[in-house]
């Protein structure tokens, strides 16, 4: 049984279709969860709850945990804690392996120009400091040999269906309005993008690859990032508009987070954007031979998914 804990999500929905390339014992827990494939186990579960953690748990071999708590600082402080310290504890009991869908919030922001799994840990947010807390937890019971785990950390992604990319968000969506793009500190800067699918893709492989635990592992992400003025004529050559965009500053968000709270969040998180981004998946790419897929393969597929149900004359429509 291979069990994914926070079903539902674009990368836990994907995973789920790439682990039939493995087993046919697929467990999806959530509290709604649906299934994804006709042979999946459907587990509702409150996993804010060490009991129901337990439960999800129990009897399986690989658990992958991809939850996705609401983007709000006090939640993560109150939730990532107490659910990875239960995870963790769940798996030791049942002795399942353990594959931790991660991303970079915990890097030091002075090496964002060049990111390997080398990279200092060393947060300077409220959300990379809850990060980097989890990450130790998780590393130190693999230390002590209490655990078997590995970590699939993901830059920012994109992709099909996946409405909660900050490319779909501040792009893709003012595009298809007719608006202008957004864009937040510098338009200037490179930033790497990881593709859903890829990342899926991978972390059903790491998952399943025995040698691949105890070690960190960057999901495959094209090189050569684009820069966000790059990314924005991409999407807007994909969808038939003009390029136009405006860039959010830093000042801006902190006053916008007054009357808008996700604001409030991403004004700490701003620092991604106001300098080179640049993920590095070497040694993901040496050891499977894997290829991840172009930016312009990638933003056309995420274009033609997110306009199935649109009116095509407003995607097409020049602004």
């Amino acid at each position: 049984m291979q069990t994914i804990l926070g079903a539902g999500g674009t990368i836990a929905t994907d995973l789920a279709r790439e682990l039939t390339a493995y087993t046919r014992k697929i467990r999806l827990v959530s509290r709604n969860p649906k299934k994804i494939n006709d042979t999946d186990q459907l587990f509702p579960a409150d996993l804010t709850r060490k009991e129901a953690v337990f439960q999800a748990v129990a009897g399986s071999e690989v658990v992958y945990l991809t939850v996705g708590f609401e983007y709000d600082l006090k939640v993560w402080q109150e939730k990532w804690p107490a659910l990875m310290q239960n995870v963790i504890a769940a798996c030791k009991q049942y002795q399942a392996k353990l594959v931790f869908f991660d991303n970079i919030y915990l890097y030091d922001r002075d090496h964002l120009g060049h990111m390997t799994e080398e990279t200092p840990i060393r947060p300077t947010s409220k959300k990379g400091e809850v990060r980097a807390r989890i990450v130790q937890m998780l590393l130190d019971d693999v230390k002590a040999g209490n655990l078997t785990a590995l970590i699939a950390r993901s830059a920012d992604f994109y992709g099909p269906d996946n409405q909660k990319s900050i490319l779909f968000e501040t792009v893709y969506k003012n595009f298809g309005k007719g608006k202008k793009a957004n864009w937040f500190a510098d338009v200037t800067k490179k930033h790497s993008f990881t593709y859903t699918p890829d990342a899926a893709k991978a972390t059903a492989l790491l998952g399943n690859t025995p040698d691949a635990f105890n070690q960190v592992w960057h999901l495959p992400t094209a090189g050569n990032p684009l820069t966000g003025k790059q990314w924005i004529e991409l999407f807007a050559e994909e969808m038939g508009v003009a390029p136009r965009y405006s860039v959010i500053p830093a000042f801006m968000l902190r006053l916008l987070g007054v009357f808008i709270p996700i604001m409030r969040e991403l004004h700490e998180m701003v620092y991604l954007y106001d300098r080179e981004y640049v993920f590095d998946s070497t040694k993901f790419e040496k050891r499977f031979s894997f290829r991840p897929t172009p930016y312009p393969q990638g933003v056309r597929a995420s274009v033609q998914s997110g306009t199935k149900d649109s009116n095509p004359q407003a995607l097409s429509s020049k602004s």
